[in-house]
């Protein structure tokens, strides 16, 4: 494993141009470009505001921050996974002839999409700004979050991505899958709204941990839950190990697959 791990260290170039490549190709051939990095989040935030404020009457005073926060860090866990899912598929073409350490293309699409989260990002700076938010102390454990999120989230695409080879059913049932963990962690809806007693199942909700640190910080200048989010970073981190174990060991098996 320690030479696998070589292996993706000198292949580092390869993982800079997948994902420079993957970056332009989501946008590519459309009218407004790149722009759409920060228009895609800010129309999710309006029809979701819509839904919620405007026809069902709930939210409150400070929703519209609270959803867009959520909607950001959403936008990247989901699109994370779900692209991580035929990231070693979709490049059956080249594996097949050229030998490369399948584990780069689920990492490309983990790094590629951090770089879109950047932009919405500034969605959520500009929501903070024009909704009288200003900036606080806590804000030093921002980078903190992100990278915890980060580490979690390419865990994920690595065991997806591993795992959609050999059984290509999880990629047509993903999208729904993710809609229920949207639906089941609160993006647009405040944990208050829980009773109390259903409570334990937000923490065994990673993405209630990493939101609620984004609010916490963004919103009300609270320390994050460290303890929480040390645990999820150490489970994530083992579990890339593992995963990468899992390729270095059945690196034929998965061309044999494709």
């Amino acid at each position: 494993m320690r030479q696998y791990f070589a292996e993706l260290g000198r292949r580092r170039d390869l993982l800079i141009y997948l994902v420079i490549s993957g970056l332009k190709a989501q946008h590519r051939n459309t009218f407004l470009g790149y722009f759409w990095w920060l228009l895609d989040p800010l129309l999710g935030v309006l029809v979701y505001y819509f839904v919620v404020v405007i026809v069902f009457q709930r939210g409150g005073p400070d929703y519209g921050v609270y959803l867009v926060i959520g909607m950001v860090c959403w936008r990247w866990l989901s699109s994370t996974i779900v692209g991580a899912a035929r990231s070693i598929v979709s490049q059956a073409g080249i594996i097949t002839q050229v030998y490369l350490p399948k584990a780069i293309f689920p990492l490309g699409m983990s790094l590629s999409q951090l770089v879109n989260f950047g932009f919405g990002l500034i969605v959520v700076a500009l929501f903070l700004a024009l909704s009288g938010f200003s900036p606080n102390s806590q804000l030093v454990w921002l980078p903190w979050v992100i990278v915890a999120q980060l580490i979690f989230q390419t865990a994920l695409a690595m065991l997806v991505a591993y795992i959609c080879t050999f059984v290509r059913d999880i990629d047509a049932v993903m999208s729904h899958l993710m809609r229920l963990w949207f639906y089941g962690s609160p993006v647009i809806w405040s944990q208050d709204m829980i009773p109390s007693h259903y409570h334990w199942i937000l923490e065994m909700n990673p993405m209630a941990h990493f939101l609620g640190a984004y609010r916490g910080i963004l919103m009300q200048g609270q320390t994050p839950d460290l303890a929480a989010l040390s645990g999820l970073m150490l489970l994530s981190a083992s579990l890339i190990v593992l995963m990468t174990y899992f390729y270095s060991q059945h690196e034929h098996r998965l061309i044999k697959a494709l």
